[in-house]
């Protein structure tokens, strides 16, 4: 593993956990070069699945542009970070069932569900994007539809 510091190929792990209900393990490593410790997470990769989007071409699903999606939300929010690796994880299984694929809008929705369980200020700013608000009307709508 690459230390994330100085780029240094050597790193030692100094401890090892389960994590995320035992579907993952966290290493704690240190560079042999320059000292810095740094987390790393190793987890089984899910079968891959295509995702369809609005406009009806398809690709393969990339977990990181969902995780990076719902981290927007929930910038500078107070949530633990195990939260959202289980939503997603808990997500991803639902998805994987379905092996003729998924679409995007099925994944927007399935997200915004659990997010408006976990913080209402995430799943405000999230809606934002999945609904494509275009002005200030549209969140006070969605607002009085959703909080009333």
């Amino acid at each position: 593993m690459r230390c994330v510091k100085c780029k240094n190929l050597d790193t030692k792990v100094i401890d090892s956990r389960l994590g995320e209900e035992g579907r993952a393990i966290r290493r704690r490593r240190e560079c042999e070069k320059c000292g810095a410790r740094f987390t790393t997470f190793e987890r089984v990769e899910f079968i891959s699945f295509m995702v369809t989007k609005s406009d009806g071409r398809k690709e393969v699903y990339e977990r990181s542009k969902v995780q990076s999606s719902i981290l927007k939300a929930f910038n500078k929010r107070n949530v633990d970070h195990a939260k959202i690796e289980q939503l997603i994880n808990e997500l991803e299984n639902e998805w994987a069932q379905n092996k003729r694929g998924i679409t995007s809008k099925r994944i927007g929705r399935d997200v915004l569900g659990k997010l408006r369980d976990i913080d209402e200020v995430a799943y405000v700013r999230y809606a934002s994007i999945y609904n494509n608000f275009e002005d200030i009307q549209h969140f006070l709508e969605f607002i009085r539809e959703e909080f009333s």
